[in-house]
């Protein structure tokens, strides 16, 4: 059970740095990220929610973090907004031939 445990947890590690590693190269590829560290980011969060997110995101340093955290908000697409705002634009009559 003890390496079941581990196996699962290291699976979803490489899972995580997989993710980061797409979005960060994603970031890069649009022009997000480069070599040039020319802004600094402050602010007073709680040092939970800070823990939790690198131990979510399997990061140790706030700068991964703040990159990663950003990185993706960046990105995000709106497929939920979409996909809700497309209610009620398929007729109920149709056959889905399901």
């Amino acid at each position: 059970m003890v390496a079941q445990v581990r196996s699962a947890k290291e699976n979803e590690e490489q899972i995580a740095l997989k993710r980061n590693k797409l979005v960060l190269e994603q970031a890069r590829a649009v022009g997000l990220l480069g070599a040039a560290k020319n802004t600094r980011l402050s602010g007073r969060v709680p040092s939970e929610l800070i823990d939790a997110a690198k131990k979510r995101a399997h990061v140790t340093s706030d700068t991964e973090l703040l990159e990663l955290a950003l990185s993706r908000l960046a990105l995000e697409d709106d497929f939920g907004a979409r996909l809700v705002g497309r209610k009620g634009s398929i007729p109920a009559d149709i056959d889905l031939g399901v």
